[in-house]
């Protein structure tokens, strides 16, 4: 019985050492998806990869690039959101620019997936802008 217990002890060290030196290894980019995942599972959000066509979703993670591109001759404010586990192009129709939406910035989105072109679209999404700090 004594000889398991030291097994499970002698096992702990050498995973949280494997650890860091799997994440030591890890590069920058691979470090901060991971961020971003757990961000979005501690958030309560679904991961944007486990996101469906015509689902009803709330994801969460940083945008990556913002622009100006007319949809149909209507200004269409366009921007990239990652999590880590893949991204989606958020759309806001009638829109030149909005106060906040930035590259950079971490936001919480919900509203119904589109699929276009073979990616995933939110288009004029209820939308909550993290707090600077929190960055």
């Amino acid at each position: 019985m004594s000889a398991a217990p030291r097994s499970e002890k002698a096992e702990r060290p050498a995973s949280r050492f494997r650890r860091m030196l799997d994440r030591l290894s890890s590069s920058q980019e691979d470090l901060e998806s991971e961020e971003l995942q757990e961000d979005s599972h501690a958030s309560g959000c679904t991961p944007i990869s486990d996101c469906g066509d015509r689902q009803i979703v709330k994801v969460t993670g940083t945008l990556r690039t913002v622009t100006l591109r007319p949809r149909a001759g209507v200004p269409a404010l366009e921007a990239e959101l990652f999590d880590g586990s893949a991204a989606l192009d958020v759309v806001w129709l009638g829109r030149r620019s909005i106060v906040g939406i930035e590259p950079g910035r971490k936001m919480i989105a919900s509203g119904r997936i589109a699929m276009s072109h073979g990616r995933r679209v939110l288009f004029n999404p209820k939308y909550e802008l993290r707090p600077l700090g929190q960055e």
